[in-house]
C-alpha cells in the first residue's frame, strides 16, 4: 500500500470518528430536545388547569360578592323597616299622650257631674 493510500484511509478513519462523536453529540440533544417538549407540554396541561381553576375560583369569589351585596340590600332595607317602626311607635306615643290630655279633663268633668248628683268618682285609670 502506498503512502497515499494509508493517508487516505487514516483521514476517512478520522472523518469516520468525527462522525460518531457529532453523531452521539446529535442523538444526546435530540432525546433532550424531547425532553423538553415534553416537559413544556406537561406545564401547558398544567397551566390549563391552573388556568381553569382561577375561573372557577372567580366565579366562586363573584357569588359571593353577589350575596354580600344582597345582604348589605338586606341590612339596608332592615334599616328602614326598623326606623319607620320606631317613626310610628313614636306618632303612637304622641297620639295617645294628646288623647290623654284630652281624657284627663273629660274624666275629671264626668267626676264633677257624678258628684254633683252624689255618685262616686270613677276610679279607672288610664
Amino acid at each position: 500500500m502506498e503512502m497515499a493510500e494509508e493517508l487516505n484511509i487514516l483521514n476517512k478513519l478520522e472523518a469516520l470518528k468525527e462522525i460518531r462523536s457529532k453523531t452521539i453529540q446529535l442523538e444526546k440533544l435530540k432525546h433532550k430536545i424531547r425532553l423538553e417538549v415534553e416537559c413544556k407540554e406537561s406545564e401547558e396541561k398544567c397551566l390549563g388547569e391552573y388556568k381553569s381553576e382561577m375561573e372557577l375560583l372567580l366565579q366562586e369569589k363573584m357569588a359571593h360578592v353577589e350575596e354580600l351585596r344582597q345582604i348589605h340590600a338586606d341590612i339596608n332595607v332592615m334599616e328602614n323597616v326598623i326606623k319607620q317602626a320606631e317613626e310610628e311607635r313614636n306618632k303612637s306615643l304622641e297620639f295617645a299622650k294628646r288623647l290623654h290630655e284630652d281624657y284627663i279633663p273629660l274624666k275629671g268633668y264626668i267626676d264633677k257631674l257624678r258628684g254633683e248628683i252624689g255618685r262616686a268618682s270613677c276610679r279607672e285609670r288610664v
